[in-house]
């Protein structure tokens, strides 16, 4: 899924996210508002994932939305 779509439907797509990573706050998805680098920032705060492992993990989710 394109993740402009992403932006677009951000509360939409919010419950799915915290789903996914737990860790992330309210605030946290508020502060992000749908923007891709700000999430990749808060995924490796959260979790202490590394830049290509945040990356990696945020294609797959956008990958699987579309399914």
């Amino acid at each position: 899924m394109n993740w402009d779509t992403v932006k677009g439907d951000w509360k939409q797509f919010k419950g799915k996210i915290k789903e996914k990573w737990g860790k992330l706050t309210d605030d946290d998805l508020t502060t992000v508002a749908g923007r891709r680098d700000q999430l990749l920032g808060k995924l490796q705060e959260r979790y202490g994932y590394a830049k290509d492992q945040a990356e990696r993990e945020l294609d797959e989710f956008s990958r699987n939305l579309s399914s």
